[in-house]
This record gives C-alpha cells, sequence and structure tokens, in this order.
C-alpha cells in the first residue's frame, strides 16, 4: 500500500481551570475526529495542521512544542501516517469553510479520551495531557 503524509491538530484551551479539548466531527458526522489534512507538496507538516483547523474546525491558535505523536489509518487503499501537533486555540470563529457540514464540541480531556476515534489519537491525547503536566482528569 501506498503511503500518504497527513498533518493534525490537537485544538485545546484552559476553561475555568480545566483542560478542553476541540473535537469535530467526520464529513458523515458519525465519528468524533481532530483536524488533519494531506500535507501539499511545498507546504511544512505545521502549516498543514494550522490550515486544515482552520478550515474544519473554524480556530486557529499556536502549535506548541514538538508533535505529540504518530498514528496511521488506512484509507483510498492507502496507509495514512498522520503527525499530531497540540494547537492552542487562541481564535474561535463563528463561521468557517466547513461550518455547513461539520460540528464542533469543546469536551474536558477524559471524555474526549474516550469519544475520539481512531482510538490511536485517544493515547496521544494521554500522552500529551502527562507532556503538560496537567493534573486536571484521572486517566
Amino acid at each position: 500500500m501506498d503511503k500518504i503524509a497527513q498533518a493534525s491538530a490537537l485544538p485545546f484551551r484552559i476553561y475555568k481551570n480545566k483542560l478542553q479539548i476541540l473535537l469535530i466531527t467526520s464529513r458523515n458526522g458519525k465519528r468524533w475526529i481532530v483536524p488533519k489534512g494531506i500535507i501539499e507538496p511545498g507546504d511544512s507538516d505545521r502549516y498543514t495542521a494550522l490550515k486544515e483547523t482552520l478550515e474544519e474546525a473554524g480556530v486557529t491558535g499556536k502549535i506548541l512544542k514538538k508533535a505529540i505523536g504518530v498514528y496511521s489509518y488506512e484509507k483510498w487503499n492507502s496507509i495514512c501516517d498522520v503527525k499530531l501537533y497540540p494547537l492552542k486555540v487562541t481564535d474561535v470563529y463563528d463561521k468557517w469553510d466547513e461550518s455547513h457540514f461539520r460540528k464542533r464540541r469543546w469536551i474536558n480531556a477524559k471524555r474526549a479520551i474516550k469519544k475520539v476515534e481512531p482510538k490511536e489519537v485517544a493515547n496521544l491525547i494521554k500522552d500529551f495531557v502527562k507532556s503538560m503536566e496537567i493534573d486536571l482528569i484521572e486517566i
């Protein structure tokens, strides 16, 4: 199988002293996921993560540190390798490119770990929480 490089962001904020993660629905609205997309020629993985997050979730911010990790899934008869970056959200827009078919929801990290797909992303969220040394949830 061919490999496709993708980049993804884990949008987060601290709200009322609690870590919250922003999840979005998949195109068909059946799953909760993080924004992601193919890294186009000439684009960096960080740029792609920011661009896809604005298009799919309607938020912008600052990518922190290095990637949280990488997860893989099958699509288009290929293996997509996705690099996940933490994104501290600074701006939330009422309207965005994909708002007509995607929902977004701020939820606590513990709930995000249970809801997000694929499950490899849940493990990366756990790693992110630990790396932030935020003791706001019990994993």
